[in-house]
């Protein structure tokens, strides 16, 4: 059964291009290690009438956006394995340490999931 890591964050507006570029550089060391697939979306239509709006739920600023993202998976253990190898990849522990995060990475919500349907 496949396995999804999901990830919601408040971001400055202003750092999105910056968020970008450390997704796009992120993106490639997670599938290099075999995850499936790596999504990560800015929110564009957030200001909704029904349920709970993520700029809510992810306690956004006014002068904020929200991403939301997630990694696939084979299974929790393929998560695990890939993420092992990620966090000792010199690339990301290059990037961490280089570059001040364009976000706060303490307000980051994050889990993992098993996929109920995968239509």
């Amino acid at each position: 059964m496949k396995y999804v890591d999901g990830f919601v964050i408040p971001v400055p507006t202003k750092n999105v291009p910056a968020y970008r570029r450390i997704s796009q550089r992120a993106s490639k060391v997670w599938r290099d290690h075999g995850a499936l697939e790596y999504r990560e979306c800015v929110g564009d239509d957030l200001k909704i009438k029904m349920g709970f709006p993520f700029p809510a739920m992810a306690k956004a600023k006014r002068d904020e956006t929200v991403v939301f993202a997630w990694i696939v998976y084979k299974s929790r253990a393929h998560r695990d394995a890939v993420n092992a190898k990620v966090m000792k990849d010199p690339r990301l522990i290059k990037m961490m340490e280089k570059e001040a995060m364009p976000f706060d990475v303490k307000r980051m919500a994050y889990g993992g999931f098993k996929v109920i349907v995968d239509a």
